[in-house]
């Protein structure tokens, strides 16, 4: 028959291979044991049940109410029977009866058991959840343990008993791995089955590339940069949009570091696949011209109904824009999350010339000086509002305002000034545009 130090001392091993405090081992053996006493004595059994690990003890009183007429036997007991244990027991008493834990038998001990790791298993699932569900998008590490059926098994270096895999699509299927290999991958998503939550990682998805980022750049560890979007054709490219929260730092350096230092742990984790760093606007047609880098944009027009850009390139920039087998055109629509056609500009004058395919020509003898801040599309009706409040009401009245001119009224903030200075970019544009806006980094 197995004695409570036994059991304690098993019970013990258990809770430190499942790293379990104190605490939790004496609730998770009193939880068992009351299993058993309810396998026992009945369902609805009362008891009280003590642990002393230093002495290697358990006791176990079970508690029933005095009454004349038993109607649950696993909680009452007849008077009769009580003073034949007392005689100063009265109805509605309660009887302790001590319990020898060696009388559970060995069916008894088991169902404790079982009970235990049940409630241990359920406590790392709760904890595994706990642990990840705010995590997507982090980078974790581990090892292969085994692949099983092109998916990538892997143990974490922490929490080793989660259960996380690569499947075969979330691969960079230019790499192979082996058994017992490290990897590196990021948290794509947690998944619930009915063995537990399954942690699903990647190595193909864009996430990968941005956590990479953000184990390399300081600057975006204490959130001073970034990465407003990205885009990834695994295996070949992958473009990402940053910006800055401090005017004194420049988001696409930060990224490249001293000498290409930290784009480069990047581009040498992901195999040598070229990664294009861009600064981030809120204008979607600047953005549109600085993601199609490094092929240098003429002009840039938009329908915000459809949410398409047209975009203008010098004949010999047609190519690099459009990059290899659509590559660098299609990369740029995703970032900006914008339908990007292209046109050279012997295609766009054969459309119109200057004017944009979605507005009719202007009259002549229009002038755009004149026209009002409020039918000048992408300033916000706040924006507005905040100018025309110190008395700029048309678009001449800001012309020769700057940067720190729009900072100084309430209301501007540093991303809205920026748009501000854009639009008024866009609209005061000489028919060549300066093509130097964007930045790209990456081998080759």
């Amino acid at each position: 028959m197995v004695g409570s130090a036994e059991i304690l001392a098993a019970f013990r091993e258990l809770s430190n291979s499942k790293q379990l405090d104190r605490s939790e081992l004496h609730g998770l053996l009193q939880d068992g044991i009351h299993a058993a006493l309810a396998k026992k004595h009945g369902a609805n059994v009362q008891a009280e049940v003590e642990i002393n690990e230093d002495k290697g003890s358990i006791r176990i009183v079970l508690l029933k109410t005095v009454v004349e007429e038993v109607t649950d036997a696993s909680r009452e007991v007849l008077l009769e029977e009580a003073r034949f244990e007392d005689s100063e027991f009265q109805v509605g008493d309660v009887m302790e009866i001590p319990v020898d834990f060696a009388e559970f038998g060995r069916t008894a001990v088991q169902a404790a058991k079982q009970r235990i790791i049940q409630r241990v298993r359920e406590g790392e699932r709760s904890r595994i959840r706990d642990e990840f569900s705010g995590r997507v998008g982090d980078l974790l590490s581990g090892e292969v343990q085994q692949i099983e059926r092109g998916k990538l098994v892997v143990m974490l270096n922490k929490f080793r008993e989660a259960e996380a895999i690569i499947p075969y699509r979330e691969q960079n299927h230019r790499e192979h791995y082996h058994q017992g290999e490290p990897v590196r991958a990021v948290l794509k998503r947690v998944e619930d089955t009915p063995k537990g939550p399954r942690l699903i990682l990647s190595r193909s998805d864009a996430l990968f590339v941005q956590a990479l980022f953000k184990l390399e750049v300081p600057e975006i560890q204490q959130g001073i940069v970034e990465i407003k979007a990205a885009a990834r054709e695994v295996g070949s490219r992958t473009k990402i949009a940053v910006t800055s929260r401090d005017e004194a730092i420049d988001p696409v350096g930060a990224c490249v570091g001293l000498k290409g230092s930290r784009v480069q742990a990047v581009v040498n984790e992901l195999g040598g696949e070229r990664i294009d760093i861009v600064p981030w606007s809120p204008d979607p047609e600047r953005f549109a011209k600085l993601a199609l880098a490094p092929a240098r944009v003429a002009r840039v027009f938009s329908d915000a109904v459809t949410r398409t850009i047209q975009a203008v390139v010098d004949e010999d920039q047609l190519s690099l824009a459009i990059g290899r087998n659509g590559q660098n055109v299609r990369l740029a629509s995703e970032l900006t999350g914008w339908k990007i056609d292209l046109y050279s500009s012997r295609e766009w004058m054969e459309k119109g010339g200057e004017a944009p395919l979605f507005a009719p020509l202007p009259e002549e003898g229009d002038s755009d000086a004149d026209v009002p801040l409020n039918e000048i599309e992408g300033l916000e009706t706040s924006t507005v509002a905040v100018l025309a409040e110190a008395g700029y009401r048309t678009l001449n009245d800001i012309l020769d305002l700057d940067r720190d001119d729009l900072l100084r009224l309430p209301g501007i903030a540093p991303v809205e000034a920026d748009r501000i200075m854009a639009i008024i970019d866009e609209l005061t544009m000489e028919e060549d545009v300066d093509g130097e806006a964007s930045a790209g980094a990456g081998p080759g």
